[in-house]
């Protein structure tokens, strides 16, 4: 059988086709642009891995494994991924990923929830060196006027002695 070449914009056609596909299945997708299933289902991994945009290191959401078994690095990479999707693309990504939406909302309240212990935390450490660095400023304008009475005990030392040392 003769390969035949689809050009890159086919294929991202072919790829929208894919994602906004609402209820239909992505065989009957495939049927729609004579192309075979393992095609479709190809580009659209080549095109997952090659554009995820992930920060360096990460790695690609686990699809071998159940959502629930998820740790925390790829939930957070999932609510990253589906952030700014509303509606069929939603739906549609979830499809892919084989996630639910409500998995996403539960992650994402759980995620939020969180993070106000950690802020609780930054306020209480923040109180505390709020208070370290008054009591250091009352230590240092306490030096401070020592070390200004000092010098002026030395200043009157010095015209003592010059007041001696010109009667004698």
């Amino acid at each position: 059988m003769k390969r035949i070449p689809h050009t890159q914009e086919f294929r991202e056609q072919a790829l929208r086709k894919l994602r906004e596909r609402g209820p239909r299945t992505q065989q009957s997708i495939a049927d729609e642009l004579n192309i075979s299933l393992a095609t479709l289902k190809g580009w659209l991994t080549a095109q997952s891995s090659a554009a995820k945009g992930l920060p360096h290191g990460a790695s690609p959401l686990p699809g071998d494994l159940p959502a629930q078994q998820w740790g925390p690095a790829e939930r957070l990479q999932a609510l990253n991924e589906s952030h700014g999707l509303i509606g069929p693309a939603l739906n549609a990504w979830c499809r892919e990923k084989g996630l639910f939406e409500h998995q996403l909302q539960a992650w994402r309240e759980a995620f939020c929830a969180g993070a106000e212990p950690t802020v609780r935390e930054g306020r209480t450490a923040l109180r505390e060196l709020q208070a370290k660095h008054d009591q250091l400023q009352r230590d240092m304008r306490r030096k401070d006027k020592a070390l200004a009475e000092a010098a002026a005990l030395l200043v009157l030392q010095k015209k003592f002695q010059a007041l001696w040392a010109d009667e004698a």
